[in-house]
């Protein structure tokens, strides 16, 4: 089935975000899906949406807001509250579509935006199921590291430059910005596996998009260190939950403590040979991820 796709807007907290939405000509149940940090609409959560879509689901992305092409100011925040916020406006999007029945709805979040799934799920009711691929909590990213495993040291000193970028703007010299990726190979190879290939889908003519966030404004730190993915994610049962992992993701460990505090049908799917960012683009890994993903919307 060839699913068609429409460029859309619709209002987040006051800020108009951009989106594609993608349909088969048939109505019935919708997924919004939400794209990593740092991601645009154009690239995994398109793919996913794009494939979901030629299996008879309505499918929606879009940039999150102060990104891609969505409204927002500074450039390239990063701000979970309104990431949430994001995931449900387009969740009422989805509600005045007549491709879509309302009853019908559910939520897909690759890597951060799968973290931001669970918290809008929690208490969001219109949400009836909930999947992630390669989920990632992006406060415990920052506090801890992708492997779980970093110097305290350097959250402190991340903290310390945020204070220091706050006090520049409120004297005149706007934001201030920190660089996402490695400026070389070389160096994102120096970073280990799982930051070269961030380097590579991102930053490389792999994935590379123009509209992609390289560099972040450094507000976005205090307001994702004192987020948490999984405070309420008990609240998501009775609802089912699938969690799509690379056994090679070094951020599987978010994934596990997802799964162990869950409360309801609950399933944690591991797709062998997998890097957290193979599960992006990799044909080999996708269509399994997808063929599950299909399998578990359609209970919806």
């Amino acid at each position: 089935m060839e699913a068609m796709r429409t460029d859309v807007t619709f209002p987040s907290a006051g800020l108009q975000l951009a989106g594609h939405l993608y349909t088969s000509g048939t109505r019935g149940p919708a997924i919004v899906v939400g794209h990593p940090g740092t991601g645009v609409k154009e690239q995994a959560a398109g793919l996913y949406a794009e494939r979901l879509a030629a299996l008879g689901y309505t499918t929606l992305t879009y940039d999150a807001a102060f990104q891609g092409e969505s409204e927002g100011e500074p450039r390239g925040l990063e701000d979970p509250a309104q990431r949430v916020e994001d995931l449900k406006a387009a969740v009422s999007f989805l509600t005045t579509r007549d491709e879509v029945d309302p009853d019908r709805m559910g939520v897909l979040g690759i890597c951060a935006g799968g973290g931001y799934g669970f918290a809008a799920a929690a208490t969001d009711h219109r949400i009836k199921a909930l999947a992630t691929v390669s989920v990632a909590d992006i406060a415990r990213q920052f506090r801890f590291g992708a492997d779980g495993n970093q110097d305290p040291a350097v959250l402190q000193s991340m903290l310390d430059a945020a204070a220091a970028a706050r006090t520049a703007e409120a004297h005149g010299k706007g934001p201030q910005f920190f660089d996402v990726f490695p400026k070389t190979e070389d160096e994102a190879r120096q970073g280990g596996r799982h930051v070269f290939e961030g380097w590579q889908y991102y930053c490389t003519p792999r994935a590379m998009h123009p509209r992609s966030t390289k560099s972040m404004p450094w507000a976005s730190v205090d307001r994702m260190i004192t987020f948490d993915a999984f405070r309420a994610i008990d609240l998501i049962a009775p609802r089912p939950l699938l969690m799509i992992v690379g056994r090679e993701a070094v951020t599987s460990w978010m994934a596990v403590e997802a799964y162990q505090r869950a409360q309801g049908p609950k399933e944690l799917h591991w797709i062998e040979g997998a890097t957290h960012v193979d599960l992006y683009d990799k044909d080999e890994y996708v269509t399994p991820a997808v063929t599950k993903l299909a399998d578990f919307f359609a209970q919806l």
